[in-house]
């Protein structure tokens, strides 16, 4: 019978041992999955910001160059102008 008690004394303490790990690995898990569900939430925002401010330098550029297309065709004019006068 003493045999018997210590068996069933090692079980249970097999099986609580058991259940802490398996609770420890859980806790574990959900964090790495939090983590990584956070890593991914600032990839995406990361991306997100790059684009727009792609966009953004794209339409600067766009608008410059537009700027200094008219600045252009405004001096060729002020030359022309400034040419036709002096005949």
């Amino acid at each position: 019978m003493n045999g018997y008690s210590e068996i069933e004394r090692e079980k249970a303490n097999l099986i609580n041992a058991t259940s802490i790990r398996l609770e420890q690995l859980e806790k574990s898990k959900n964090e790495t999955l939090y983590f990584e569900k956070q890593r991914a939430m600032n990839q995406v925002r990361q991306r997100v910001f790059q684009q727009a401010v792609q966009g953004a330098l794209g339409t600067l550029n766009s608008c410059l160059n537009t700027e200094l297309h008219f600045r252009t065709i405004r001096a060729n004019i002020g030359i022309l102008g400034s040419l036709e006068w002096k005949r």
